[in-house]
């Protein structure tokens, strides 16, 4: 059975305080993308103009240390939102994601979102919203990471 984009967005809980409308509007930005093991979705540094939601996967968040060794931040997978740099002046990644296992993606682009938050603030906020508390989430564990390697 083929499935559309605007089902599986719906569900998603962290998309789960939007309105139909909203729904609707983020669909219009979206589209699948799969990542074969060990390739990279994004580096540090790169432009970032698109998050996604993990349909199927693990994606490890990753930096790097002062001698230039990849250091693990956090393991996401199934159902989990990757990215948020999109939403940021100068739209930069600031972690690398790095694809441990095959994974199914849907693609929602950034510049495109932004724009449709300009024509509907109650959008903007409600992702804003959502997304300071991925953004939340990932500085703490990118802290707890820090206190580990310096123990």
């Amino acid at each position: 059975m083929i499935e559309t984009i605007e089902p599986l967005i719906r569900q998603n809980p962290v998309f789960k305080s939007l309105n139909p409308e909203h729904i609707k509007l983020i669909v219009g930005c979206a589209a699948n993308a799969l990542y074969n093991q060990d390739s990279y979705i994004f580096k540090e540094g790169d432009i970032a103009n698109t998050f996604y939601i993990i349909r199927q996967g693990r994606i490890m968040i990753e930096t790097y240390s002062e001698s230039g060794e990849a250091i693990g931040i956090q393991s996401i997978g199934d159902g989990e939102v990757l990215g948020w740099s999109w939403m940021v002046p100068p739209y930069k990644w600031h972690f690398n994601a790095r694809v441990v296992e095959q994974s199914r993606l849907i693609a929602i682009k950034g510049q495109c979102l932004r724009d449709k938050f300009e024509n509907d603030h109650g959008l903007g906020y409600s992702m804003m919203t959502t997304f300071m508390e991925i953004m939340t989430n990932r500085l703490e564990a990118t802290r707890l990471q820090l206190l580990d390697i310096y123990k």
